[in-house]
């Protein structure tokens, strides 16, 4: 994916802003932290979609197949239902590409198991 390499490396601290407008809502970060809307996203990075434990997921994103990391997260960050069909998750995306790679470098330091 050209824009993932072209964007400059993402700022965690500007990412903590984007998760804490964009993402906070439905989702924690925090080991043991509750599944709201959203599952918890501790322990998600570097593992397979609809794997956090007591939450209600789709099908579609059980069944997914997905692998959690820099490349699907910047797609799938980029328009989630799109990218999985059938996705439960109601957000329009982050068109910005730069805010995704933000976004990830904060989960990848956060929610890294």
């Amino acid at each position: 994916n050209n824009k993932l390499k072209m964007a400059k490396p993402g700022n965690e601290k500007k990412g903590a802003k984007v998760f804490k407008t964009k993402c906070s809502q439905c989702h924690t970060v925090e080991e043991g932290g509750a599944h709201k809307q959203g599952p918890n996203l501790y322990g998600f990075f570097g593992r397979q979609s609809g794997q956090a434990d007591g939450f209600s997921y789709s099908s579609a994103n059980k069944k997914s197949g997905i692998m959690w990391g820099e490349d699907t997260l910047f797609e799938y960050l980029e328009n989630p239902k799109k990218y999985i069909k059938g996705t439960k998750m109601v957000f329009a995306g982050i068109k910005k590409p730069q805010e995704r790679k933000d976004l990830i470098a904060y989960l990848k330091s956060t929610c890294s198991a």
